[in-house]
């Protein structure tokens, strides 16, 4: 008898995914034009070492040279552009004092600093990890120079990579100067159209999550805008408050959406086809024509087609609506209460989110003093043992190790796996290139070659080192440093094997701390915001509410993410820890349920007692206790929830409320 083939465990499937994203042709063009010329430069003037150093800054910048609108990319480049000046000027200081065994515990505080700093967000991780491969670089590069010299010229490199930036860009659709924001308010109704029309099917979940990162960008970008206004003293003009209010319609029209998603019903292409109509017409400056037909057929039908004609009223103004006062008033009688307070959606997270979801995500918190442990152990001990293999040019096997052991971007095992393979094409590459005679330019061809395929290989980690291999190589080679490629692949090898062993080691591995603030910041957020929609009364102004919401998702987005990568982890204790992807994916049907409550409640449902609003918020807020503490008891057993009479959405919260006790209470 055969049997059935066992799936392949996640932790050695995830080496071998692929992400399908489009290819950043803008951006292609400006790897080409970054890091190859400026080591070209320096190889032409007799000034290599400057070459070097602005080329390594603009290679580190092009890293995060992501998709955005300009005010972003200024936000996501020029932030770790100042962490990693910071990181050459500690490292060529290290070189300067004399390189020796007192490096090593010189890099364990640089490294522990890095490693805390993954709990702050994607952008100050970036800083952290670039910040502490500067600090490597800069202290086993043999380069001359003072130290602030070499921080001025990588510095330098890196603002090269912005004025790219904002110079070789992709052509600007409608929209002036506000182009970037018009494309992320119009792919928000892009997500939400594909949400639409992934309704009652296997897809609706991830079209939803993906509703919900288009929104997070859309609001960063936005954010940003008004914050460069106040900066510069500016008043907003006419477009930028016209385009806030149109996210602002969006925003709302996207809460209707998620009451009729939770219904799981088919709906019509029509009805799916009218968010983008708007998109349409944020991308051309024209009008969005005709949008599907009312019916109110259910609350949530009913909801979403006010929501769709309150947008059109926004698309058909050319005037924005006068600013609110301080402390709004009630909506006029006939006009949508969001549309009194354009921008209020844009208030970040610091309204919604109260200070229980911030816990432990200071530097020095548990996951921060974990997440920095784990980076200065390994490497220390990568630097310690390459001082021993290889004294004069032992700065590449803990550089390697930097790429590899941050606890954040990706399961550990796939790393290391795509590291030793990228690193072993891209040694066989370079090598191949220095076999064609090119003369002394051929190091600034590889070099330019590798800034064009970084963008790209953004898409896998292993096409991503193969780029930077080929990059770094040039560096080092046009530095004078011609030895055998092999004993890069040895390095990688050797670091590659002391991450395996000292990333998975018990406490530096431990889910609870690298994932439970997060989920219990997620959990919390989503108590908040349910109790906000169960205690407000009728025709309370529906701002809070929203920026709750948005800030439950955010939380939760940053949970899953979380979630996700450990679950793809080589770890032997993965039975004892909670099944966190479970209870992040019915926190998020909570959320749902909840928006989905409120818009019935604003339509007139049934609103639930006092008590039975508690007992449903008390027991989320129990189970976010019991994860962040597992020596708090998860609340009373499950029974006593479940059902909440007359109102089945709340039935299906108590649903997932249960759930959520079932898979978190892992001792």
């Amino acid at each position: 008898m055969l049997r059935a083939p066992r799936a392949v465990p996640a932790w050695l499937a995830h080496p071998f995914r692929w992400q399908r994203l489009p290819v950043p042709w803008a951006a292609v063009a400006r790897g080409a034009l970054c890091a190859g010329p400026l080591l070209a430069a320096g190889i032409a003037t007799g000034q290599v070492a400057p070459g070097v150093l602005s080329a390594l800054g603009s290679m580190l910048a092009g890293v995060n040279d992501r998709p955005g609108t300009r005010r972003t990319g200024i936000v996501h480049i020029g932030l770790p552009a100042l962490a990693t000046a910071f990181g050459m000027l500690i490292g060529a200081s290290l070189q300067t004092a004399g390189a020796g065994w007192w490096t090593v515990p010189a890099l364990f505080a640089v490294g522990f600093l890095s490693g805390a700093g993954s709990v702050a967000g994607p952008v100050r991780s970036n800083a952290g990890m670039q910040m502490l491969a500067a600090a490597i670089l800069g202290a086993g590069m043999p380069l001359p120079g003072a130290p602030w010299e070499k921080a001025l010229f990588v510095l330098a490199g890196c603002l090269w990579l912005l004025l790219l930036r904002l110079v070789v860009r992709s052509p600007r659709p409608a929209g002036g100067a506000l182009s970037g924001e018009r494309a992320a308010v119009a792919t928000v109704f892009d997500a939400l159209a594909d949400a639409l029309g992934a309704a009652g099917g296997t897809g609706a979940e991830p079209a939803r999550r993906r509703l919900t990162a288009a929104l997070d960008r859309a609001d960063e970008a936005l954010r940003l805008r008004r914050l460069t206004s106040r900066l510069l003293h500016r008043p907003a003009r006419t477009e930028e408050l016209l385009l806030t209010e149109r996210f602002a319609a969006a925003t709302a029209l996207c809460e209707a959406s998620v009451a009729l998603l939770w219904e799981a019903r088919p709906l019509s292409s029509r009805v799916a086809d009218s968010p983008r109509r708007f998109a349409d017409a944020l991308r051309t400056g024209g009008s969005p024509g005709r949008l599907s037909a009312p019916e109110a057929s259910t609350a949530a039908r009913g909801a979403f087609d006010q929501a769709l004609l309150d947008a059109a009223v926004v698309f058909a103004r050319r005037e924005p609506l006068p600013a609110p006062p301080r402390q709004p008033a009630p909506a006029p009688s006939g006009r949508p209460a969001w549309m009194t307070l354009p921008g209020s959606v844009l208030q970040g997270a610091l309204v919604a989110v109260g200070g229980r979801t911030r816990r432990g995500r200071g530097l020095f918190g548990p996951a921060g003093r974990d997440y920095g442990l784990r980076v200065a152990v390994c490497i220390a001990a990568s630097a310690a043992v390459a001082l021993l293999l290889r004294p004069e040019h032992w700065y590449w096997l803990p550089a390697t190790t930097t790429f590899l052991v941050k606890p954040d971007l990706g399961p550990l095992f796939s790393r290391t796996v795509n590291r030793f393979a990228g690193t072993v094409a891209g040694v066989l590459l370079f090598a191949a290139a220095g076999l064609v005679p090119a003369g002394a330019w051929w190091p600034a061809v590889v070099a330019g070659a590798g800034g064009a395929l970084l963008p790209f290989a953004t898409r896998h980690f292993a096409l991503q080192t193969v780029a930077i291999t080929l990059m770094v190589l040039s560096f080092v080679y046009a530095s004078g440093a011609h030895e055998a490629a092999a004993e890069r692949v040895v390095d990688t090898s050797i670091a590659c094997a002391i991450v395996l062993v000292v990333g998975h080691l018990p406490r530096l591995a431990d889910p609870r701390r690298r994932v439970g603030h997060r989920v219990t910041a997620a959990l919390h957020g989503t108590e908040e915001y349910l109790r906000h929609v169960l205690e407000s009364e009728p025709g309370t102004d529906p701002t809070r509410r929203l920026a709750l919401r948005r800030a439950a998702y955010r939380a939760l987005g940053e949970a899953r993410a979380a979630a996700e990568t450990t679950a793809a982890e080589l770890l032997a204790a993965r039975d004892r820890n909670p099944d966190w992807l479970t209870v992040v994916t019915a926190a998020e049907r909570i959320v749902d349920a909840a928006t989905a409550c409120a818009v019935r409640l604003d339509h007139g449902a049934h609103r639930p007692s006092v008590a039975e609003a508690e007992r449903l918020c008390q027991a989320l807020s129990a189970m976010a206790d019991a994860l962040e503490d597992p020596r708090r008891p998860a609340g009373p057993p499950g029974p006593d929830l479940l059902p909440v009479p007359d109102c089945a959405t709340l039935t299906d919260v108590a649903a997932e409320v249960e759930r959520i006790r079932g898979h978190a209470g892992a001792p």
